[in-house]
């Protein structure tokens, strides 16, 4: 009796031996994947990575309520009569309540206050807060020298600079010399700018563009042509530089020097 004798191709061979290859590879990364669910999770969860907020040792203060007393601020000290008992005892009583000092809600105030050119009430609410240890930053600074020269109170302006001079020495910024050097051209007082202008050269403040066509001014009306001269050549040369399309350009000045 002849045995049948039953031939495979090749072609099929393969192809009946290729699914369970695969289908053991993907079994065991199923199993790897099961595994690192384990590992990472808790009864079967992936365990997230800590956001960024978990670290954080002190609860973020509510910006949007700050807006809130803010507000409510400048509603009670702009109904009140211009008394400085009046204004302290109100603000007083406004944060009576507060676990501690609200310097953003304050800081918020004294912005909105300032667009509203509500000088002698910026000045009342920042001189009350400075009482209080609070708020001593160069923004705040500049906001109440802005006050004095708007209110016309140079002289409350000049003590105040000098308390910033003697105890902020080397921190002083630019901007808040511009604001002093600002206020003394508004009230024609060259000798002081110069003197503020003495200030920021032995501080190494370098002034902008601005304060040096100021300070250049002050020197012509005292009659110091020499040192006007001076100035110029050291922060107001006849070219400049400026940024153009990606590019560092070189360009002439616009300001010209016999203007002043």
């Amino acid at each position: 009796m002849l045995r049948t004798q039953m031939f495979f191709p090749i072609s099929s061979y393969q192809v009946n031996w290729q699914k369970p290859i695969r289908h053991i590879v993907k079994c065991s990364n199923n199993q790897r994947s099961r595994q690192l669910v384990k590992l990472n999770g808790v009864d079967g969860k992936i365990a997230k990575a800590p956001s960024k907020t978990d670290h954080h040792l002190w609860n973020k203060r509510d910006s949007a309520a700050s807006g809130q007393k803010a507000l409510n601020l400048v509603r009670i000290v702009c109904g009140l009569p211009n008394e400085k008992e009046a204004v302290y005892g109100a603000l007083d009583k406004w944060t009576a309540w507060e676990s501690e000092f609200p310097v953003i809600a304050v800081a918020k105030a004294l912005n909105i206050l300032k667009q509203r050119k509500q000088w002698k009430r910026v000045i009342q609410v920042a001189k009350w807060m400075f009482g209080k240890g609070q708020g001593m930053t160069m923004g705040t600074f500049d906001t109440l020298l802005l006050a004095f020269d708007m209110d016309q109170r140079v002289n409350e302006a000049q003590s105040f600079w000098n308390m910033i001079l003697h105890t902020h020495e080397r921190s002083i910024s630019r901007r808040l010399f511009s604001r002093m050097i600002s206020m003394y051209a508004h009230h024609n007082m060259p000798e002081n700018i110069i003197e503020v202008f003495a200030d920021m050269e032995e501080l190494g403040v370098k002034p902008d563009e601005d304060t040096v066509r100021k300070v250049v001014r002050a020197f012509k009306n005292v009659g110091e042509t020499e040192k006007q001269q001076a100035v110029l050549n050291k922060y107001l040369s006849e070219w400049k530089y400026i940024h153009f399309k990606g590019e560092r350009v070189r360009v002439r000045r616009r300001y010209s020097w016999n203007d002043d």
